[in-house]
């Protein structure tokens, strides 16, 4: 019967670490920690007190610090699985797990999953032919080499990145090595891992060119598990539930849904809300359960879109007690420029800026990156922002210097929509109008993920006409919100009528909003 060691990367909650070990333990699994060196000591010894003496823990040789898409998650990473595959030689199978992850199934439900096939489960995708990376870097992430933090270090890291474009210092892949990418939570077994622990051993040349790739944890194992062991033996998905929104951030679970988590096809599930207690109490017994029966609905992530897209309308940006009275002020004007397809807004944005006087920024409730200007740290996290969004935007009026700014917003946020809209200043909002053809609603499912890559066709095609209609949904409320100054632009209308709606949006002559409506590939997908 399988026994599992997991891979437990964490950096916090040293009292939920302990209790997730002696949980996944108590079942006769065991337990691998690497706990994050940046983290205060005081956390790392009271875990080390709690189980030091544990037969089923072993702790990594070395703690490193870890940051966000750099080689030292995956360093931390084979610290901790070094350490698994010596202290426990009854393991069959090694699942990596952070301390956000939870089970969704029992520990005897489980062992029979990975007992029925002989196989490893990873995400493991050409790297090149996929479109696994939907923007951004692809080619650079590996033929340049990077060796700072993008979070962290942005002006090293992209001066380091243009110096080498610049001066043509490309590198090549190590031979024969097709490189592949994928999610970073994976389950493998003792003989494909003890196979990359000696493949690394013997040809060092591999760790060190991922050691300066971007988001190596993304291609390390992906690529690996793919040298050493046949297609045959590999399932390219994950067995821990995830759900990325179309902005690229991770779904968080509540108390709420317990049921829904159950009923997925999934060991796992990230990431559990460290608020939601009633759930990770649920999840916890549920691991020691005894013959459980666990029915799989095929429709979890439709319905869980459904959930949070309909059922929860208003609830994500709901005013907070500090913003009230939080005017942006009266005397300052706030274009909003709502569209589904970031990329059309993000090319007008980038027009406004080149074109007139008016500051234009990205997505700053979605993304990180969205050309924001420096303001003391409350810009540093999407969350901080989306907590304290007016403080936010008055911010941005002030450190521009401007009493008029332009920034974007997703279609699905209404109420902050809405919430601005009430302000005492004005707010003024351009809709971009967009055609979804069937390539683009079947993207847009994956970027959800509301369908995984490997979907059977009957069901991608049953979802089609219910995802483009949420789509023409939210377009519809904000059509029909009462907005005072809404105007609409549209891939389908001509320039001058774009001209003029984007006149009336930005409160600028003619000529300039011509410019604007003409900006080279505006609409192109």
């Amino acid at each position: 019967m399988a026994r599992i060691a997991f891979i437990l990367l964490t950096h916090k909650d040293p009292q939920g670490v302990i209790d997730q070990a002696r949980r996944l333990t108590a079942t006769g699994d065991f337990v691998s920690i690497h706990f994050d060196k940046r983290a205060p000591a005081a956390m790392f010894q009271q875990i080390k007190d709690a189980l030091g003496d544990h037969p089923g823990v072993a702790f990594a040789q070395r703690r490193l610090k870890c940051g966000w898409g750099e080689w030292s998650l995956v360093a931390a990473t084979l610290e901790a699985l070094r350490a698994a595959e010596a202290a426990f030689p009854q393991a069959t199978h090694f699942y990596m797990l952070s301390g956000d992850c939870m089970p969704i199934k029992s520990g005897e439900f489980a062992r029979s999953f990975l007992d029925a096939e002989d196989c490893d489960y990873v995400e493991s995708f050409d790297y090149f032919k996929s479109d696994w990376i939907k923007t951004g870097f692809k080619e650079e992430r590996l033929i340049y080499r990077h060796w700072f933090n993008e979070r962290t270090q942005k002006w090293l890291f992209y001066t380091s990145f243009n110096l080498q474009k610049r001066f043509g210092m490309t590198r090549q892949v190590p031979r024969d090595l097709q490189v592949m990418i994928g999610s970073q939570w994976w389950c493998l077994r003792r003989q494909t891992i003890e196979a990359i622990l000696d493949l690394i051993r013997q040809r060092p040349e591999i760790p060190r060119f991922f050691s300066t790739t971007w988001i190596p944890d993304e291609t390390f194992f992906q690529t690996l598990v793919s040298h050493v062991v046949p297609k045959t033996q590999i399932r390219t998905r994950t067995l821990t539930f995830l759900i990325f929104t179309d902005y690229g951030m991770p779904v968080t679970f509540y108390n709420d849904h317990y049921d829904l988590l159950l009923r997925q096809d999934y060991l796992f599930a990230r990431k559990i809300s460290p608020e939601a207690l009633e759930l990770r109490e649920r999840l916890g017994a549920l691991w020691q359960a005894i013959g459980q029966n666990f029915p799989i609905a095929a429709e979890g992530r439709r319905l869980f879109s459904f959930l949070t897209g309909r059922g929860r309308i208003g609830r994500r940006f709901a005013p907070r007690f500090w913003e009230t009275d939080g005017s942006l002020g009266n005397n300052r004007v706030a274009h909003i420029i709502v569209a589904k397809k970031w990329h059309i807004a993000k090319r007008l944005t980038a027009a406004t800026r080149y074109h007139t006087d008016i500051p234009a920024v990205d997505y700053v409730f979605n993304e990180a990156e969205a050309n924001l200007p420096e303001m003391g740290g409350v810009e540093s996290s999407v969350g901080k922002r989306e907590r304290h969004r007016r403080a936010l935007v008055k911010l941005m009026f002030d450190q521009f210097d401007t009493g008029r700014l332009a920034f974007c917003v997703d279609p699905s946020a209404l109420s902050l929509i809405s919430d601005f809209a009430n302000d005492r200043s004005e707010v003024r909002v351009l809709f971009i109008e967009s055609v979804f053809d069937d390539d683009y609603v079947r993207g847009h499912m994956g970027r959800v993920g509301l369908v995984a890559d490997d979907a059977p066709q009957a069901q991608v095609e049953s979802l089609l006409p219910i995802v483009r209609n949420d789509l023409q949904h939210e377009a519809d409320r904000l059509k029909e919100a009462g907005l005072s100054h809404l105007s609409i632009i549209s891939e389908k209308a001509v320039p001058e009528e774009n001209a003029k709606a984007l006149a009336s949006f930005f409160k600028i002559p003619a000529d300039q909003a011509r410019t604007l409506a003409e900006t080279p590939h505006l609409f192109d997908d």
